[in-house]
This record gives C-alpha cells, structure tokens and sequence, in this order.
C-alpha cells in the first residue's frame, strides 16, 4: 500500500533509519557486511586493467550509498554546461526498472517501461542522446554508432560499473551522508569510502571521512513554476499557504528514494499539501488512486510525471534546479580539457 506521511514532518523509516547509526540491527548485519565487501573488492582486482574504452572522455555520476543520492539532477546539470561549453555530449544508463533487456535508445516520448523512469526523463529534458544498456560500454558503443558526433559521454551511475573506462568520476552524496560508514546490508556503502573519485558533491555537510577528493556543496530547490501533459504551466506561488479548509486544497506525490526530500522543498515554497502520497522508488504508478478529488491540484517530480501523466496528465511536475560552485565547473573542465588531448581508442 502507498505510505502517506503526516504533511507537517515526513521523516524516512525502516532500514534508511536504520542504516544511520551503528545499533544492535546493524551490527547484526555486520558478518554479512564482510561477505559483501570481500565479494566487492574480489570484483574490483577482477576487472582492473581490463576496462574497456568507449572511445571519447567518459564521465561517471553516481554514489557509493545504496539509494537516491540525486544522480540525475547533476547528470542534467553536467550535461547542460557540456552543451554550453560546445561539448556534443550523450548519455549512457543501465535503465533501471525497465522490462526490456537489449541495448536501447531512450527517446523522449519512450515509455518508462522500455527505457526506464529515469532515462525516460533524460531523454525529454537534456536534448542529447540516451542510450541505455545493462553493459555501459554496449550503451556507449550503440551511441556511437548512431551519433558519431558525440564527443563525450556521461553515465548516469555507475560508479561501481568497472567495466567502463571513465575520465571524471563525481560521486554525490545526500545529506545523510555515509550514515553509519558501514557495507550493504548493515549499512548504506556500496562499496569502502573514502575511495578515490575526481570529486564529491554533497548536500548538507561533506561526507565524513572525506577523502582527498575536492568537496563542492550543491544547492538543489524546485523551480517556480511546474507544468503539467497539456504543456500548461503553474505558478508555484499561487498555491503557496492554502491548506484544506479555506482555499484551495493540494496533493502531492512522490516515487522517489527520499521522498520526505521532495515534500520539504515544497514546503520551503510555503505549500503544506493536504494529502501527501510517499510510494516506492522507481514505482510505476499502475495502483495509484489520488486521495483528492481530480479537479484539485495534484503536485508530483519530473521523474514520477514520465509514468503518472499516463493517468494524470493534469499532474504538475515540478523541475528540480541544481546550483554548483563555479570552482567545481572549472575542475571539470579543466580535466575535460587534459583527457580530450590524450589520443583514445576507438
């Protein structure tokens, strides 16, 4: 059944909860946190040196906890500066919750089902190609063939993805940090932290321990105004303060790993919904019902729009906006600028 939050403080629960301290279930857990991590690293020696090379600089978005950590949104950011900079950039991605298997170009009016909820997205917001495969490197190649222009592709996770030879790799972290600082499944670690990574990005305070990889804060906050299926748009401002009762009632949804994120942004934008909805990450919305009547606002993520507005084009999506120090934009592309003049395999 969707978990519905009280709208004043929706707080994360279960093993999210669990995984920020060091208690009696983690440690617990802790055995089998070895197991993982000696299968992990007996993974990594496997697969070193033998990276295969996509051909063009590779940059890797993603994260060593388990969960959203905000990937997408700086994989939209990075890609926008790359256009900006007169970079061709494309975009490569396991697809994540889609039915099929094979190697797949992710178009905008793609069905999540066949590319995945978060390609999908990517593929209508960034206006370069997608392409999304269970093997990055096939990904990569598939781009390449079909868009020989591309001189440069970013992966949209795939941190832990060693068979892709990369350039730059960014790992975001949310502001719950490395929780407790254990392994799956006592903990939230994909794999050991610190590791080396060209840079971290965190919101909140910078993951502890660090490591040596410069530390950037990223700022991210809903954009004024969402839109819905019919290309209409809606100022957040106008449903800002109405709560039940007097005027206009609004619900919101979320199908995302942090959904209490996603409601106490809308809050910073003085909307206190009325009925709020928290379904599971990657959710495709095939059982839901809306709490409110249809004719009332209903407020959803760009990434639960790609499914939603399937039964809900009257859904508002709301853009997420991603701020980054301009001291990180020249890090990339100082980097950028060194690897694009090393000759690369084709």
């Amino acid at each position: 059944m969707p978990q519905t939050f009280s709208s004043n403080s929706p707080r994360p629960a279960g093993i999210r909860a669990a995984w920020r301290r060091r208690g009696l279930g983690a440690w617990l857990l802790w055995p089998l946190s070895v197991v993982y991590g000696v299968l992990q690293g007996w993974n990594a020696r496997r697969l070193q040196g033998r990276a295969q090379q996509a051909g063009v600089p590779v940059i890797v978005v993603g994260n060593v906890i388990a969960g959203g950590a905000g990937k997408t949104p700086v994989t939209q950011a990075v890609v926008a500066h790359l256009r900006a900079r007169g970079w061709k950039p494309g975009i490569v991605s396991r697809g994540y919750g889609r039915k099929t298997r094979d190697c797949h170009e992710a178009l905008p009016d793609s069905p999540a089902g066949e590319v995945g909820d978060e390609p999908a997205l990517l593929a209508r917001t960034t206006g370069v190609p997608v392409f999304v495969a269970a093997q990055r490197i096939a990904a990569a190649r598939a781009l390449r063939a079909q868009y020989p222009h591309v001189d440069v592709i970013v992966s949209d996770d795939g941190l832990q993805h060693l068979a892709l030879a990369r350039d730059v790799e960014l790992c975001v972290f949310n502001d719950e940090g490395v929780g407790n600082g254990f392994l799956l499944p006592a903990g939230p670690l994909r794999e050991p932290w610190p590791r080396p990574v060209t840079a971290t990005l965190h919101a909140g305070q910078p993951p502890e321990p660090a490591g040596d990889a410069p530390a950037f804060a990223l700022q991210r906050r809903l954009a004024p105004v969402a839109r819905n299926a019919r290309g209409e748009q809606l100022e957040l401002a106008a449903l800002a303060g109405k709560k039940g009762g007097g005027g206009v009632e609004v619900e919101a949804v979320a199908a995302v790993a942090r959904p209490e994120s996603f409601f106490a942004m809308l809050a910073e934008q003085g909307i206190v919904p009325t009925a709020i909805q928290a379904l599971p990450d990657h959710y495709d919305f095939a059982s839901f019902s809306r709490k409110l009547d249809v004719h009332k606002p209903l407020i959803c993520t760009e990434k639960d729009a790609v499914k939603l507005w399937h039964i809900h084009p009257e859904a508002w999506a709301v853009p997420l906006q991603l701020q980054l120090p301009q001291a990180f934009w020249d890090l990339l592309d100082a980097r950028l600028a060194a690897v694009s003049r090393r000759p690369l395999p084709a």
